[in-house]
């Protein structure tokens, strides 16, 4: 078996309606990154929603963690790495220009070699 780079691939389905589960990936995703671990973060589903400039802001407080706004922040400064599934917001009537700073865009080939390549997969 070939040696890669550790590195951790989240993908999150859901957003602002289960505020909990949508803190998971970044709560994760900031203490690997704390750990010199790469993550990334894929948003599908109404994940996509949490990309959206200002959508964050009115989420309430989940699961007993810091606001997703100060997880996502924190997540992008420390290198983390934001996919946003592109049918998943033109379903949404969401543009890229639409999108926060940090967060990019992507289809199923990107997402599916980046699971491939990662040494573990979480799905929230």
């Amino acid at each position: 078996m070939e040696n890669r780079e550790e590195k951790i691939f989240y993908v999150l389905t859901c957003g602002g309606e289960n505020p909990e589960k949508a803190s998971l990936p970044f709560v994760l995703g900031n203490a690997a990154l704390a750990m010199d671990i790469p993550a990334t973060v894929c948003l599908q589903g109404n994940g996509v929603y949490l990309a959206q400039k200002g959508h964050i802001d009115h989420i309430p407080q989940g699961g007993g963690f810091p606001h997703i706004k100060k997880l996502i922040t924190d997540f992008i400064e420390l290198g983390g790495k934001i996919m946003v599934c592109v049918p998943c917001i033109k379903e949404r009537n969401i543009t890229p220009e639409d999108l926060i700073e940090g967060a990019e865009t992507t289809a199923a080939a990107k997402v599916n070699l980046e699971a491939m390549e990662s040494s573990a997969v979480f799905v929230y």
